[in-house]
């Protein structure tokens, strides 16, 4: 299996992207909307802020899970044992911020929003009859008046050699949230776990989008959009002392919105928090 970009301009694009949620759990983009210039500028400029020691200025919010969090808090995936290699930053619309990166992420974070709401209307508008009937309200909708949905800024740091046994810049998990929604990282490493149980690596070309499905989408389809297993392994062949910035957009429902029978947004997401030690 190999993941192939599709051209987001194309004829029957939709069609075939939610056909490659349905199959992989993850979808490819190129040519989409979203400004290369901009997410250029915001991996120089946080890479900088990482490289800083002002990053301990913005500590994280125990309660709100905003700010800095540094390698020491990273976390530990579902199932495993040892921390991720990583530190990373969470920006919420409304949450603390360095004021001269602000304006940069601010203006990525409402595009990403915007575009977002397209490829749910896709998702809905090619899911089966018998899915659809599934969801409780339209997926898009279930975004609106949301204060839940994550930017992470991403720093995986240069390999020293010292690194725990066994530890890996982010470890086998699937995502808790809708759906994620990142461009492709300054660095290669992740890898989408298939069907067959081989790992394969996702296209790293700096013009794509990547997006996958979440543990919720999984919940509100019944299944029938799997959240996949990935991850990002530590270089192989590439040269370890050179960071890798990543910019994933986590799409959280609102609180109130009902996933299924078994769970909200809210309840689910607090029970999945509680399963990582993260509240």
């Amino acid at each position: 299996m190999t993941l192939e970009p599709i051209d987001y301009q194309a004829a029957g694009s939709g069609e075939q992207f939610v056909k490659s949620l349905r199959e992989t759990g993850f979808g490819v983009l190129r040519n989409h909307p979203i400004s290369e210039a901009l997410v250029t500028s915001i991996y120089e400029r946080w890479q900088s802020f990482f490289d800083s020691e002002d990053k301990r200025s913005y500590q994280y919010n125990i309660n709100t899970q905003d700010g800095f969090f540094p390698s020491e808090v990273a976390e530990v995936a579902k199932g495993h044992q040892v921390k991720d290699i990583k530190e990373y930053f969470h920006y919420y619309h409304w949450g603390q911020c360095p004021p001269d990166l602000k304006k940069e992420i601010a203006e990525y974070y409402d595009a990403t929003m915007a575009f977002a709401n397209d490829i749910l209307d896709w998702v809905e508008k090619y899911s089966p009859a018998a899915v659809s009937n599934l969801y409780r309200e339209p997926l898009s909708s279930t975004m609106k008046g949301s204060e839940q949905s994550l930017l992470r800024i991403l720093h995986y740091p240069p390999l020293t050699g010292g690194e725990e046994p066994n530890a890996i810049r982010a470890a086998a998990h699937e995502d808790i949230n809708l759906i994620t929604i990142l461009p492709a990282a300054t660095e290669p490493g992740l890898q989408v776990l298939t069907n067959e149980g081989d790992w394969i690596d996702v296209p790293c070309e700096f013009n794509t989008l990547i997006i996958n499905n979440g543990d919720m989408l999984q919940e509100a389809s019944g299944g029938y959009f799997p959240s996949t297993t990935h991850r990002v392994v530590n270089p192989a062949n590439v040269d370890g002392s050179i960071s890798r910035i990543s910019l994933p957009l986590f799409l959280h429902p609102r609180k109130d919105v009902v996933l299924s029978d078994r769970y909200t947004a809210g309840s689910y997401l607090k029970e999945r928090l509680e399963e990582l030690g993260v509240v």
